[in-house]
C-alpha cells in the first residue's frame, strides 16, 4: 500500500513537471513571435525618424517691433516687444535651399536664421508667402551646403484615419524633437486659421515652436506641416493640426517659381443649403451652395449666373459645400473655361464660365505696420474673402479687423467682424468714405455708428476719449 501510494506521488509529479514544461515552451514558442514583431515595428520608427529628423530645421525669427504678433492657439494678436524672437520649425523640400514654414512663423520679421540637426546655423530669406494657407517659403542666403536632405512628398489624399502619424520640430525650443500619434481626422475646416482649410487632425503631440515642422508617416514621407494646435492652457491637448502635403507642393512650387501663388475666381458670394433653403427653393438635394450675391464684372456675371441659383458641380465634381467649391475653384488656372451646373426655377441649367484670377488684396508694404484709426479700429472693404472668413453676405459697408484694447471703440463695445454700415446716419460703402467721414466729424465728441452683427442692426455710439 505504501509503495503503491509512492508510485502514485512519482506519477503526479512527473505529470505535473510534464505539464508545467509544456506550458512553458508553449509560451516561449509564442514570445518570440511577439517579441520580433515589436522589434520590428520598433526598428521600423527608429529608421524612419533617423531619416527624415535632418530634413527638419528649427526656425529663430526676429519680428519688428510694434507689429501684430500672431498665434496660432490665441484668439487675438498681441503687441510684440523689442527684438522679440519667434520659435518655429521648417522642412527642407528643396536641394537649393528652399524650406516650407507657417506664414505666422516668419511673418513681419526682420532676420531668420535656422540650425540644422549637426548643429549648422544658416541666414535665410523670405522668398514669398501665402497667408490664405499660412504657408511659407524660405531659403538659405548664400552658399547653400551640398549635403541638404530632401524630405520626400507623400499623396496626402490617400490618408486614412488610424495611420500613425510621426511629429518632428522645435517645440519651445527644444530643437528636433520626436511625438508619435495617429491621424485623428482628415479634412478638417471652419477653424479661422486660414482661408483656405483643409486639416490633418492628429493626437501626436504638438506644442508652441512646432509651427512649420514635419508630419510624417510610417515610411518617412511628409503628410503634413504642422500649423496649429487645439488649446485652452497653451499647450498639447490632443488635438493639432497639419496642412495636408498636396496643399503645400502646390503653394510651394507656385511660391518658389512666381514668389506668389495664382488662384482661380468666380466672383460669387455664396451660402450652404440648409433643409429651409431646399424647401423654399424646391431643392430636394441636400448638397450645393447658394448663390447669395454676385460681383461686379466677375466671371460668373459674364456668364449670367444669377442670385438665387444653386451650383451643383463645376467640370462635374460635385459641390458639397462652400468650403470644397472654394478650394476646387481656387485649384483651377485663371483662363481656363469651366462647366458650371446649376438649378434655378425646378431646372437643372448649364453655365460656361471663364474662370479669373483671384483678385490680390491690398496689402501694406512690409516695412509698414498698419496703425489703427483715431477711434481705435482698423477696417477693410468686404471683399469675397473676408465675407467668406466672417461668414457674411453683405456686399455693402466695411468690416472691423481690429479693435485696439481701451481704445473708445473698444469701450463702446465694438468687436471684430462688425460691419459698420453708416457714420452720423450717412451710408459707409468703402474704406475711403469711412476715412473721410472720421475726418469729416473729427472734432464730434461722440460718433454715431450704424453696425450689423450676427444679422442683427444696432446703432452704438463711440465716445472720443
Amino acid at each position: 500500500m505504501k509503495l503503491r501510494s509512492m508510485l502514485v506521488i512519482a506519477v503526479t509529479f512527473v505529470v505535473c513537471a510534464t505539464t508545467f514544461a509544456d506550458a512553458k515552451n508553449a509560451k516561449k514558442a509564442q514570445e518570440p513571435a511577439v517579441t520580433a514583431d515589436l522589434t520590428k515595428f520598433n526598428d521600423q520608427l527608429v529608421k524612419v525618424t533617423n531619416s527624415a529628423i535632418p530634413t527638419v530645421v528649427s526656425i529663430s525669427a526676429e519680428k519688428k517691433a510694434g507689429g501684430p504678433r500672431e498665434s496660432k492657439r490665441m484668439p487675438m494678436p498681441f503687441p510684440v516687444p523689442k527684438n522679440a524672437k519667434a520659435v518655429g520649425s521648417g522642412v527642407i523640400v528643396d536641394k537649393r535651399g528652399y524650406i516650407v514654414t507657417n506664414n505666422h512663423v516668419v511673418k513681419n520679421t526682420r532676420s531668420i536664421t535656422i540650425t540644422l540637426f549637426d548643429k549648422r546655423t544658416f541666414p535665410c530669406e523670405l522668398v514669398g508667402s501665402d497667408p490664405a494657407t499660412d504657408i511659407a517659403v524660405i531659403k538659405i542666403a548664400g552658399t547653400v551646403p551640398q549635403d541638404l536632405p530632401v524630405a520626400q512628398m507623400a499623396d496626402s489624399d490617400t490618408l486614412k484615419v488610424g495611420e500613425i502619424a510621426i511629429a518632428i520640430g522645435n517645440p519651445f525650443g527644444f530643437g528636433h524633437t520626436v511625438t508619435m500619434g495617429i491621424v485623428s481626422a482628415t479634412g478638417r475646416e471652419g477653424f479661422g486659421l486660414a482661408d483656405y482649410e483643409y486639416f490633418i487632425q492628429t493626437d501626436a503631440a504638438i506644442n508652441p515652436g512646432n509651427s512649420g515642422g514635419a508630419l510624417i508617416n510610417i515610411n518617412g514621407k511628409l503628410i503634413g506641416i504642422n500649423t496649429a494646435i487645439f488649446s485652452r492652457n497653451g499647450g498639447y491637448m490632443g488635438i493639432g493640426f497639419a496642412i495636408p502635403s498636396n496643399m503645400v507642393k502646390q503653394v510651394v512650387e507656385e511660391l518658389i517659381n512666381k514668389g506668389k501663388v495664382t488662384r482661380g475666381w468666380l466672383g460669387v458670394y455664396i451660402q450652404n443649403i440648409t433643409p429651409e433653403i431646399a424647401k423654399n427653393f424646391k431643392f430636394e438635394e441636400r448638397k450645393g451652395v447658394l448663390v447669395a450675391d454676385i460681383m461686379k464684372d466677375s466671371p460668373a456675371k459674364k456668364a449670367k449666373i444669377e442670385i438665387g441659383d444653386i451650383i451643383i458641380s463645376v467640370n462635374d465634381v460635385e459641390v458639397s459645400d462652400i468650403n470644397q467649391l472654394r478650394r476646387y475653384v481656387a485649384s483651377l488656372k485663371p483662363g481656363t473655361s469651366a462647366k458650371v451646373k446649376i438649378f434655378r426655377a425646378g431646372q437643372e441649367l448649364e453655365r460656361e464660365v471663364i474662370i479669373a484670377e483671384l483678385p490680390a488684396q491690398v496689402q501694406a508694404p512690409e516695412d509698414k505696420i498698419e496703425e489703427v484709426d483715431t477711434i481705435g479700429m482698423r477696417v477693410d472693404d468686404i471683399t469675397e474673402e473676408n465675407a467668406y472668413k466672417f461668414r457674411i453676405s453683405d456686399t455693402t459697408g466695411v468690416i472691423v479687423m481690429e479693435v485696439q484694447e481701451q481704445s473708445p471703440a473698444y469701450e463702446a463695445g465694438m468687436m471684430v467682424g462688425d460691419i459698420i454700415k453708416e457714420i452720423e446716419n450717412i451710408p459707409v460703402d468703402t474704406v475711403d468714405k469711412y476715412n473721410q467721414l472720421l475726418k469729416q466729424y473729427e472734432k464730434k465728441e461722440t460718433l454715431l455708428l450704424l453696425v450689423k452683427r450676427g444679422g442683427i442692426h444696432k446703432f452704438v455710439v463711440i465716445k472720443k476719449q
